[in-house]
């Protein structure tokens, strides 16, 4: 993926927001395989085709913040996943970043969206499969960070 990137597989749910999500994506995967500053990632990804529909402080905001975490959400969905980071695919790592992120700060957005956001993605730009074990993961994530959100909704 590069600021050149085509969707795959657009989705019907290309709201700014998503499209947001999107790009924080694409910026991971940059960011995990060049390594290079969150800033210059995101100067990159501010001057894609198609930037200007996505929701930009989200996307930033998602960015920065996926980034400097990075860290404490490897921790906290390492022991969910059944093979080392380092051999997780470059999309399904940046995807579980991004979920596990949003799963954490934005309460405000429901667990089961946050999961469902990663699997379009996963689904639009991973390997074949790699959606059903993004959502596996996730699904495993979610009860240790919204122990009671998670809970009310089993509920039901």
């Amino acid at each position: 993926m590069n600021d050149k990137t085509v969707h795959a597989n657009p989705s019907k749910n290309r709201t700014p927001r998503h499209r947001a999500r999107e790009f924080a994506l694409q910026g991971l995967y940059q960011w995990l395989l060049n390594n290079e500053p969150a800033k210059t990632v995101v100067n990159n990804i501010r001057a894609a085709h198609g930037f200007d529909k996505a929701d930009g402080d989200f996307f930033a905001a998602l960015l920065y913040g996926t980034i400097e975490q990075s860290i404490e959400l490897r921790e906290a969905f390492a022991p969910l996943v059944d093979r080392g980071i380092s051999e997780l695919s470059p999309i399904e790592h940046a995807v579980l970043l991004l979920g596990a992120y949003e799963l954490k700060n934005h309460p405000e957005i429901p667990y089961r969206v946050v999961i469902n956001e990663a699997v379009e993605l996963t689904k639009s730009f991973g390997g074949i499969d790699g959606h059903k074990y993004v959502n596996g993961v996730l699904d495993k994530l979610a009860p240790k960070l919204r122990a009671d959100e998670v809970a009310a909704d089993k509920k039901r």
